[in-house]
């Protein structure tokens, strides 16, 4: 697709690293499956990817997690 930000590149599927904060939680996943503009690098990750992280996130909240790194796992 084009990068709706730059307007000029298209993208790519990658995998990045995001990382989440909230509420004194620093949660950093790896190898997330995105699609990657080749001209800005704008990263673009699809809906249920997004429930993902955030469900894992509250959890990691929750349960009183400070920082942690984790392996994105595709389920």
């Amino acid at each position: 697709m084009q990068c709706v930000i730059c307007k000029h590149g298209q993208t790519r599927p990658a995998q990045v690293t995001i990382t989440l904060e909230r509420n004194g939680t620093t949660l950093v996943f790896k190898g997330v499956p995105a699609d990657v503009c080749a001209t800005c690098a704008e990263q673009y990750i699809d809906e249920p990817t997004t429930q993902k992280l955030l469900r894992e996130a509250e959890h990691a909240a929750q349960t009183g997690v400070e920082v942690e790194i984790r392996s994105y796992a595709v389920a």
